[in-house]
């Protein structure tokens, strides 16, 4: 059946697989909901955008985005409260975010009409999928291909921008010990760190694949010229209490601008808690180490929201943090989960309703 609302065009799957799933055993990003937004761009203008059952697509072998990698996405949730009305997390920063990744990568800037009226009337046509209560979720995956045909090394003149979901439980990375970067590099300066493009995950996957082989589950990347400074971790941003002081790197060319990151800062300073966003160097964060004034290192996500680091490994050396009462990890992260889920007020005007 197909139909057409506010010029999106619905087809709708004529059957639904959402019986087959268990919602309380599900893995990160592995099931997806009956149905897909796509919108194509070709011959200098977006096209009619389509929400259809979710399915395989078929490229030319010659697509763009295999010989060049013109990719990039975002993540980001929704959430179901008790009325079963459906919210989002800060949707702006999101489609903002995503154009800055479209315009460093050459790639046409999507229109706000299409990014957030798709996502809406997907999320409706799939609302069933989204689960209640809190650590219940729908992961949402916007992301952008360059479709165009031939191997010439020029930005393609054809993309199909689509958007995934995916319902997902509570995030638990369980127990995570890191290594301090001292050759690899996420990112460098006049690079892409801080677009979301796919090339600057893949090129993590390595330098973790060694850190796995050491019994090690992430990287805490460092800058790419000195090795000094402490970026990321993993996938996420990365934050470090030392004595009652959070500190946290700036956004920059090498640092993607978390949506997360910028929340707890925020409800941090909320709550009375000191925050400095400045360059951390991995000496301070070995003496707070050694002193037992490093409290605290977790990371900041859309995926986690938050995930503690137990320990991390600086030129052999393994420095592991003892449990903490009172942690800033669990409060923020609390705060912030019962925000998104509508447990709690929202002054910050975050959650909007779809």
């Amino acid at each position: 059946m197909s139909t057409t609302t506010n010029k999106i065009e619905i087809i709708k799957a004529t059957t639904s697989k959402i019986s087959s799933v268990d919602f309380n055993h599900l893995n990160f990003g592995e099931v997806f909901t009956d149905h897909l937004f796509e919108c194509n761009f070709k011959n200098g203008e977006w096209q009619n955008p389509v929400v259809k059952p979710y399915a395989p697509i078929l490229m030319d072998p010659s697509s763009k985005v295999f010989h060049y990698g013109q990719a990039i996405f975002e993540g980001m949730k929704a959430y179901k409260d008790a009325n079963d009305d459906i919210w989002l997390f800060r949707p702006d920063e999101n489609f903002k975010r995503f154009n800055n990744s479209a315009k460093r990568m050459a790639m046409p800037e999507v229109p706000e009409a299409i990014f957030m009226d798709g996502l809406n009337e997907l999320l409706k046509i799939d609302q069933e999928w989204i689960q209640k209560g809190n650590g219940s979720s729908m992961y949402i995956r916007p992301f952008m291909i360059a479709t165009g045909a031939g191997v010439v090394a020029n930005p393609s003149d054809e993309y199909k921008f689509m958007i995934l979901l995916s319902p997902a439980q509570s995030y638990y990375a369980g127990e995570v010990k890191v290594i301090v970067a001292e050759h690899y590099s996420r990112a460098a300066n006049g690079g892409i760190g801080a677009a979301k493009a796919a090339g600057n995950y893949a090129a993590q996957f390595y330098p973790t694949n060694l850190a796995n082989k050491e019994g090690f589950q992430q990287v805490i990347w460092t800058d790419d010229a000195t090795h000094t400074k402490l970026e990321e971790a993993g996938t996420m941003n990365v934050f470090f209490r030392i004595n009652d002081t959070l500190l946290t790197a700036p956004v920059s060319e090498r640092i993607l601008d978390g949506i997360t990151r910028k929340s707890l800062i925020e409800m941090a300073e909320k709550e009375g808690l000191k925050v400095e966003v400045r360059s951390v160097l991995v000496s301070e964060l070995v003496e707070a180490a050694q002193n037992g004034a490093l409290k605290e290192i977790f990371g900041a996500g859309t995926a986690a929201v938050v995930s503690v680091i137990k320990g991390f490994s600086y030129q052999d050396v393994y420095y592991e943090m003892s449990p903490i009462e009172n942690s800033y990890a669990s409060l923020l992260k609390e705060k912030l989960t019962s925000l998104q889920n509508k447990l709690s007020e929202d002054p910050f005007g975050w959650t909007v309703k779809v």
